[in-house]
């Protein structure tokens, strides 16, 4: 009986030993040298789930250093391409927050930007290829801060080029939005909530591509409502920058309101 409780208490301190052994932590040695080397040979190879935890790992180990904020900018950037965007803006939220003056914050804000400004369409977004302005803007608005935010504090940086650029392509874009809801109001009849949201696109992106359409459609809600003195302040507005605009050869077609026309679409968040 002693033999046996012997032999019992070795197999268990045995089987003790090599479970901790199999649960080791195999980075325990490395330095944090060979983590980022590591680290960044799995993100080439597109193993983006290894690749963060070894960011983290380093970010522990290299803590108050350099090599430590680095992996911050270099994880957001590997929960990006894992498809984890929240995440990859929550990172750099804290990067920014933690490092106001770090070299990189350019980089970290251009980031941000281009994660929102590529806000994930679905399986097929890049088959379909839908119109970004049904979609919902609340992404492509904070794209735009960001990217906003980087041109105001770093002029001079390397990003600010595209991120001007890419900040036109977002006001066309809300703009375009806020033009198709106008248009469904006008093709309802509701001319109040109509002139608002074309309102809002003259008052709000005056340099958007939809401006055109927008002092169209204040031209045709006016009339309906008989406004007549705000239609001609509009039609002069198309016409000195529109002068070849073909709405202005165009009869002025009275629509009829209808009913609970400020009533605000379900699915529009401001």
């Amino acid at each position: 009986m002693l033999r046996f409780l012997r032999l019992s208490s070795l197999m268990i301190l045995l089987w003790l030993v090599v479970g901790c052994a199999s649960n080791a932590d195999p980075t325990a040695g490395w330095t944090v040298e060979k983590l980022h080397e590591e680290a960044k040979s799995e993100m080439a190879a597109g193993a983006y789930e290894k690749a963060i935890g070894l960011y983290d790992k380093l970010e522990g180990r290299a803590a108050g250093t350099v090599l430590s904020q680095q992996a911050q900018l270099e994880k957001a950037f590997a929960q990006f391409k894992n498809n984890e965007p929240i995440l990859a803006v929550a990172t750099l939220d804290r990067f920014i927050r933690l490092n106001p003056v770090n070299p990189a914050l350019d980089y970290a804000l251009y980031l941000k930007g281009t994660i929102n400004f590529n806000d994930d369409l679905g399986l097929l977004g890049g088959i379909l290829k839908p119109d970004l302005s049904e979609r919902d803007q609340m992404a492509a608005r904070q794209s735009f801060e960001a990217f906003k935010e980087l041109v105001t504090r770093f002029p001079d940086s390397r990003y600010a080029a595209d991120s001007i650029a890419r900040m036109q392509y977002i006001v066309n874009t809300l703009a375009r939005s806020e033009l198709n809801v106008a248009k469904y109001y006008l093709r309802t009849g509701a001319c109040v909530a109509a002139v608002n949201r074309a309102q809002t696109v003259v008052q709000d992106f005056p340099t958007s591509e939809s401006i055109e359409e927008a002092l169209g459609i204040l031209m045709r809600c006016y009339d309906t409502l008989g406004l007549s003195a705000l239609r001609d302040d509009n039609k002069r507005v198309l016409e000195k920058n529109f002068p070849n605009s073909p709405l202005l050869g165009k009869p002025i077609v009275k629509v009829a309101p209808t009913a609970d026309p400020l009533k605000k679409p379900w699915w529009k968040l401001w």
